[in-house]
Parts: structure tokens; sequence; C-alpha cells
């Protein structure tokens, strides 16, 4: 039996406009067949409880894709299934998700059902302190985060410019006469995911999935932010050649793209900037921002340093308060914890993953 492959991505982005939400797009309503909704609060067992599905498919030989949560990256946002065309995600804030087409695509799951709610109920002070505490430190943080978005785009803004822009694609022209030529009849399905996230131990990227996924990498400097702009050109080329492909924008501003993974050809195209850095093998390295005159670069090094300076003392404060949440939440999970019936949610996964297997 071949053995299943297990991908990991994000959904969600602690990004310079506060969360960003990618939730929508774990599923294709056209070719997918189910989404389950998972609805309950802190500490009810909504990961324990995908995590236990998961588990239980991949010992069945099928592949699994794995979304993390960007507040606790140890926990489990949703799952994909692509054999079954089946996925399962948190519902909950800050990404709430409801169904599209009620009992067609999507179907509810309340773990909620599992609390104790008497006993529960003599704890409403400390869970309603606990809880603003909680919400008013992520607010501090995505001012951190702002700040250094802010400092980052002002600072790279100027460096680009049509011509520059114009060269960029002139390259990804001859990438994709090289890589994709080949038309189809089919139009490529694209999915949208995150491949890094910050969270409260800082930066985290998945390039695990990479390894899994493609053999070629093409590796994109990108500190001044040009590679959106051959990206975007690729993953056109890829739909129009019938490729199917994974497009993963960037955490720290997510209007612009950041990766693309191609795994029918085995191939991606990996960005990396101030941030997020690949250091695995690569199968080309273009120097994008080497593309930008080199005088003007230049006379712009001193302010870029400076960006970068700051840039990082910010992220470094946010990721501080993010761990403060982190501790927060942890502590308002401790106080549901004991009053949840955990043998009710794994025997629910354990029927949900007989279902699924028959």
């Amino acid at each position: 039996m071949q053995t299943p492959k297990s991908t990991q991505f994000f959904l969600g982005a602690n990004s310079p406009s506060g969360f960003y939400s990618l939730y929508n797009h774990l599923i294709d309503l056209q070719t997918d067949n189910t989404l389950y909704i998972i609805k309950g609060g802190p500490g009810c067992g909504k990961s324990s409880f995908m995590r236990k599905v998961a588990d239980g498919i991949q010992d069945a030989g099928l592949d699994v894709e794995h979304i993390y949560c960007t507040a606790d990256p140890d926990s489990l946002d949703a799952i994909y299934i692509p054999a079954l065309k089946v996925a399962y995600v948190d519902g909950t804030a800050p990404h709430i998700i409801e169904p599209n087409y009620p009992g067609v695509m999507e179907e509810y799951l309340n773990l909620g059902e599992f609390y104790e709610t008497e006993p529960l109920k003599e704890k409403k002070a400390e869970v309603m302190a606990l809880t603003k505490t909680y919400k008013s430190l992520y607010q501090r943080a995505y001012h951190c985060i702002e700040a250094a978005g802010s400092v980052n785009s002002d600072a790279s803004a100027s460096m680009i410019d049509d011509k520059v822009i114009a060269a960029v694609k002139k390259r990804t022209r001859g990438i994709i006469s090289r890589e994709m030529s080949k038309q189809k009849n089919s139009t490529g399905i694209i999915r949208y995911r995150f491949l890094s996230a910050l969270t409260h131990k800082g930066h985290i990227s998945c390039f695990n999935t990479i390894e899994t996924l493609a053999q070629r990498v093409y590796h994109l400097d990108n500190i001044l932010g040009l590679a959106h702009y051959m990206l975007e050109d690729l993953v056109k080329a890829a739909e129009q050649a019938g490729l199917n492909a994974v497009l993963c924008p960037d955490p720290m501003n997510p209007e612009q793209f950041a990766h693309l993974i191609i795994p029918s050809l085995s191939l991606a195209f990996l960005s990396s900037n101030n941030q997020i850095q690949y250091e695995g093998e690569s199968f080309r390295h273009i120097r994008l921002d080497a593309m930008v005159d080199a005088n003007r670069l230049k006379s712009q090094k001193p302010r870029l340093r400076f960006a970068k300076k700051v840039s990082a003392l910010l992220l470094d404060e946010a990721v501080s308060t993010l761990a403060d949440a982190k501790l927060v939440h942890d502590e308002l999970e401790r106080l549901y914890n004991p009053y949840v019936d955990w043998g009710g949610v794994y025997d629910l996964a354990e029927e949900h993953l007989q279902r699924l297997l028959s």
C-alpha cells in the first residue's frame, strides 16, 4: 500500500488588517461532497475530534490535508480528505462558517452538547474575564502587525515601477513556455491556502508540505514584493492548462501572492522575504530583487535596512502579545475541560470515521 500523504497549511492569517480568513476556500462547492461544520466553545474537543478522524483516515491509507490554527499551531482548525472530497472545519470565531447549501453540501456538528452546563455556569465570572482579556490582547497584537506591515510596504513601494514589473513578467513568460505550454480542454482548480502564518511561536512555515508535493522548486527572492507579479501570471497559465494548483497568499499582505504549488508537475514556486526564508533545495533561484536598477536599489538601502529593523521589533512585540493571549486561552480551556464528556466526543469521532471508511 502506498504511504498516505500528509500535508499542512493554514487558512487564517494574523495580518495587518486583523484576522484574514481563507476558510471559505477549504472546499470547492462544485467538485467536493460534504463539509462538516463543527460548533462548540473552548476546550470542547473540536481539534481532538478532527485529529482522531485524520489519524484513522491516514491509517486506512488515504491522504489528509491538515489545517493548523494560527492561535495554536499545535491544534487543528480543519481537515480535508481529497479522495473522499470531505472536509471538517471549526466553524467558530474568528473564522465563523455558515452553510451555503445546508444538508446538500454542509452539515453541522455540535460538540457543545458534550458540555456539562450546570457546573460550568458557576465559572461564569472567570470565563467572561478571561475572554475579555484574550480579545484585548489580540487587538494589541494586530496594532503591532499593522504598523509592521505599513513600514514594510512604504519601504518597498518606491522601488517598484512599470519597468520592473514588465521585466518580471517577461521572465515569467519564459517559465510558462517551458513548464506549462501543453494546453488541455479542462480548466484547472485553484485552491487557496496559507503556507505560513505569524503565531505565538513566531513565523511558522509548512515547508514540509513542499517536500511532499514538489520535487522541483523555483526559489524567488521577494524582499521587495515582486513575486506577486510573477505568480499572478503563473497561476493563470496553470488554470488555462488544466492544472490543479495551490495558491498561497502572503500572510503579511494577503491581497498578494507568495507561493504556488502544482502537485501534478511536482513543481513549486516559493518566495522568501525578511520574515520567511526558504532554505530547502531549489531547482532554480530567481533573484527578482535584482531586476530593480542597481543604483536605485543602492540609494534606498538605508531605508530598507531601517524598515527591516523596525518591522522586526514590531513583529517581536506582536509575537510576545500573541504568546500572552495563548496563555489566557489555555487557562480558559482548563476551566472547560473537566466539564466535557470526552468519551462522547471520541465516540462521535469513531462513528464518523467508520462512516467515511464504509
